[in-house]
């Protein structure tokens, strides 16, 4: 797909296998050797300190939002810096910060604590992770200029990458006008891409998009402002006159090249484990081995105690898990569906919840997803989504696009924006940061632009 075909592109209509999806986001990353960092990279739990120290202000707003129950108004600002001792436009970028890296959700226009909060002390992994997000997000954190026209802002963020190469293969500092001309060099490129290739009829203000390209004399100025952003979000360091990665951007440019994951360890026995634990580490197992783990586990609790047990876990931020919660139900059988009923009054559970009782009731499940609402199938994609995207590579995601019901990438984004889901803006950032395509890219980016400033 390109710029001049994105409005009529189709995605396929595959049934929806939410768990299914989620689970390959794990288990894909242990069928292969992960590759080893680049030579100098600093060990994991150094790099985590280094996210950690960039977030700092981000998890303390985070923390006072989820325990004043938090809406984000101008008056909460006010009130929480004086209490963190902060300016209110810290807080304004901090409480943007922590939206973005997964730190804190709205539900219902209430502030909660993100699963990567309640992990942050403990989990080096989860700390990058959250980076990584906002790293992705760096044009949401450092608006681009008003003054400047959007598709020449598009383009800049499709050349951004390039430049991020060149900055990691030099190991070093980067002096400006290096930078520049490569940035010249790769939109010059990218319009000679969506020029020489005849795609048929395009829309008007598609085309015009096309042929309204900025003057080279806004390219410098783009460059300082993408340069300014990664700076933001702790990518990169600024000097007089050059540009040099952090460790922590070096670690993340490589982690995109090579589009790798954390390895994960092998699980053992998980009977003594909370359901929480227990499901963590049956994610990394295929379904034959973690139905096993559910048996052996639920053998050894009352019926009733694990059950809710399963069902609080579900309840967590933790997409990955909801999914795998109710597949521990599935093994559970009659005994749990007095609860999965009540849970199907609850929204976030609730689509897991319908497919639950579909099956029970003896439905085909290749067609358990018919029994779901265009709300709900919308609201689970985007649950089954931020999943891969907290888990899993960015390849998976993009595949991930085949399950939506809808049949155009416009038509997604407009229900995606419809339904509300708290990690809306993080599973559009991360699928605009994953898609190769650069007018689908372009199209998701600006969606999540408009969640995040609560735009139509």
């Amino acid at each position: 797909m390109t710029s001049r075909n994105l409005r009529d592109s189709r995605l396929r209509l595959v049934r929806p296998r939410p768990t299914a999806t989620a689970r390959r986001a794990v288990t894909n990353r242990r069928t292969r050797p992960a590759p080893r960092p680049p030579e100098g990279t600093p060990p994991t739990a150094e790099l985590a300190g280094q996210a950690r120290e960039v977030l700092a202000d981000a998890v303390r707003i985070a923390r006072w939002a989820a325990a004043h129950h938090a809406e984000g108004s101008a008056a909460e600002r006010e009130r929480a810096a004086a209490d963190l001792r902060l300016t209110p436009g810290q807080v304004h970028a901090g409480w943007d910060r922590a939206r973005l890296a997964g730190l804190v959700e709205l539900h219902g226009g209430t502030a909660r604590p993100g699963w990567r909060l309640n992990a942050w002390d403990r989990d080096d992994t989860v700390v990058l992770r959250g980076w990584v997000a906002l790293f992705d997000a760096w044009p949401l954190v450092h608006p681009a200029p008003a003054d400047v026209a959007p598709a020449a802002v598009a383009e800049v963020v499709e050349a951004v990458p390039q430049v991020l190469s060149l900055l990691q293969l030099s190991a070093g500092p980067v002096l400006l006008p290096a930078l520049l001309d490569l940035l010249q060099q790769r939109v010059a490129e990218l319009r000679e891409e969506r020029c020489e290739v005849p795609y048929g009829p395009e829309p008007a203000d598609v085309a015009a998009a096309v042929l309204a390209e900025p003057p080279e004399a806004v390219l410098p100025a783009l460059l300082d402002w993408a340069l300014e952003g990664l700076a933001a979000v702790g990518a990169l360091t600024l000097g007089d006159g050059h540009a040099t990665l952090t460790p922590l951007g070096n670690w993340a440019v490589w982690v995109k090249l090579e589009q790798i994951c954390v390895a994960a360890q092998s699980p053992a026995g998980h009977i003594e484990q909370s359901a929480e634990e227990m499901l963590r580490g049956c994610a990394r197992l295929s379904p034959g081995p973690a139905r096993a783990e559910y048996r052996a586990w639920l053998a050894a609790r009352t019926v009733s105690s694990a059950v809710t047990e399963l069902v609080a876990a579900a309840r967590g931020e933790d997409a990955l898990l909801r999914g795998l919660a109710f597949e521990a139900l599935r093994v559970v059988g009659a005994a749990a569906e007095a609860d999965v009923r009540a849970a199907a009054e609850e929204p976030s559970l609730r689509p897991y919840a319908l497919l639950w009782l579909a099956e029970h009731e003896g439905g085909d499940p290749e067609h358990a997803a018919e029994v779901l609402t265009r709300e709900e199938a919308t609201w689970l994609w985007v649950d089954t989504a931020a999943a891969v995207a907290d888990h899993g590579e960015s390849a998976l995601l993009v595949r991930h696009l085949d399950s939506a019901v809808q049949g155009t990438v416009p038509a997604l984004l407009d229900e995606i924006r419809a339904v509300g889901h708290p990690r809306t803006v993080q599973v559009l950032v991360a699928l605009a940061a994953a898609h190769p395509d650069p007018a689908l890219a372009k199209a998701v980016r600006r969606a999540a632009f408009q969640v995040h400033t609560g735009g139509a």
